[in-house]
Formats: structure tokens, C-alpha cells, sequence
């Protein structure tokens, strides 16, 4: 005989709780739909029975579920001001309401959870301490290809302690995209084929469809269509015939 799968609940906590519009959105007043109508549909299934049940928000009832409210009904309305709602631990209708029931929870708005928001400040900081050690222990070479990505031919006139404390700043702000390059094999490939157009070894086409000998315009390669055309190149240099070519750039660059 199977059984009925039980529903699990999650338990319910008594404190005072905060939301937040999403997206960081801060309006002098915004209001919440608190009843189910044509134009805002409040509606929850419930999985127990497998049925739809309205919702409202009614100052007078304990409940937010429509079937469960008695006699008169006070409607009461849901006001965002300056893109936040603060709801005390006594409001345990409209505490459910938006936490557990609403349509447009985590959509148009969020509850302010301290522990995820502890557990994502943990991961951001992790990952600003992994990107600042990278950094630190970077040879300069690797620093000026990855800053180049970043701020293009100015890397070439920076000294080497100038590149590092920049690689640093790159690191601290946004270490995501630094340990992302530090990890992309191809940065140093993009560099030299971006040192080499700046010394006129190779250039890019005009229409930015192929690359060019700087000496006698011969073609080296096409570039793919909607591709960016050092990425194409810094691929291309892993061929068997952009090898040779990418030996003969390095042993001419000054």
C-alpha cells in the first residue's frame, strides 16, 4: 500500500520582518495588490489538496486565506515607501501573506533574510580575497595581458609596479572577471596579437575582416563572422599554420 506523501512545512518564526522592492528599486510609495481581482490575480495552490485558494490581506482577519476569514472584512492595503516594507512580529496575517503566499514574492519584491544575505557577503568577500592573492603572485607579463583586456594599448606605456597595483584595484573591484581572465588561456594570445598590431607586425583590416602581414598586406587569416577579431586570432594562433606565425610575431616584438 503506498503512502501519501507528506507536504513539508517549514517552520515559522515570530520576529519582525523587512522587505524590499526588487531590483533595488526605491519609489516614494508603492502598492501591492492585497486581493485577488481580474487585473491582479491572488491566488495560492495548495498542494494538499491539489486546489487553488484566495488570498487577501485583511487587517481583521487572522487568516490570508479567504475560505478561512468570518464575518465583516477590513481590506487593508500593502504600501512600499521608499522601496521598503518593515512588518512587525503582531501582523502575522500580513506576514504570511507576503512571505509564504504572494504571487509576487521574489519577483517584485524579496524578504530581507540576514543569514543568505551573511552567506552571500561571505561569498563575494571569498571570492575578493581569491582574486587579490591571483593578483599578487601574477608575473607582469600576465598582469599587462589580462589588464589590456580592460584598458586597452594604455598598459603599454605603465611601469611594471604601476601595472601590478592596477592589476590589484582590478582584482578588489570586480573579481569575478579578473579570476575569470586569469583563467582564460587565450588572454596571452590576445595580448600578443593586440602588441603586434600596435607595432604594426600584423594589422586588422579595415572592414575588420581579416588580418594582414604589416610589411606586404598578405592575408594571415580570416576573421568568422560576428567574432570578436583578437579572440579569432589568439584561436587561430593554436593552428598548425598560426603557430609559425605566432613564433614569428613573438621574436619581433620589441
Amino acid at each position: 500500500m503506498s503512502k501519501t506523501k507528506e507536504i513539508q512545512v517549514p517552520k515559522w518564526e515570530l520576529k519582525d520582518r523587512l522587505y524590499y522592492l526588487a531590483g533595488g528599486a526605491t519609489p516614494l510609495t508603492y502598492t501591492l495588490s492585497s486581493k485577488n481581482s481580474s487585473r491582479s490575480q491572488l491566488m495560492w495552490f495548495d498542494e494538499a489538496t491539489g486546489e487553488q485558494r484566495e488570498i487577501r490581506y485583511a487587517t481583521n482577519q487572522a487568516s490570508p486565506f479567504v475560505d478561512k476569514q468570518k464575518g465583516e472584512v477590513t481590506m487593508g492595503h500593502i504600501v512600499f515607501e521608499n522601496g521598503a516594507l518593515n512588518v512587525p512580529k503582531r501582523q502575522q496575517n500580513l506576514q504570511k501573506l507576503l512571505s509564504l503566499y504572494h504571487p509576487r514574492l521574489n519577483t517584485a519584491y524579496y524578504e530581507y533574510k540576514a543569514e543568505v544575505e551573511a552567506q552571500d557577503e561571505m561569498v563575494d568577500l571569498n571570492l575578493e580575497i581569491d582574486a587579490l592573492l591571483a593578483a599578487r603572485e601574477m608575473e607582469v607579463d600576465q598582469a599587462e595581458a589580462i589588464l589590456r583586456v580592460e584598458k586597452g594599448s594604455g598598459v603599454s606605456a605603465m611601469s611594471s609596479k604601476e601595472l601590478k597595483r592596477d592589476l590589484l584595484i582590478m582584482a578588489k573591484n570586480n573579481p569575478d572577471l579578473f579570476l575569470t581572465l586569469a583563467a582564460d588561456e587565450n588572454v596571452g594570445l590576445r595580448n600578443v596579437a593586440l602588441l603586434a598590431v600596435e607595432q604594426s607586425i600584423i594589422k586588422l583590416s579595415q572592414d575588420q575582416r581579416d588580418f594582414l602581414w604589416g610589411t606586404n598586406d598578405r592575408k594571415l587569416m580570416t576573421i568568422p563572422f560576428e567574432e570578436n577579431p583578437y579572440s579569432a586570432l589568439a584561436a587561430w594562433f593554436k593552428t598548425d599554420e598560426g603557430v609559425e606565425v605566432y613564433k614569428t610575431i613573438q621574436k619581433k616584438l620589441q
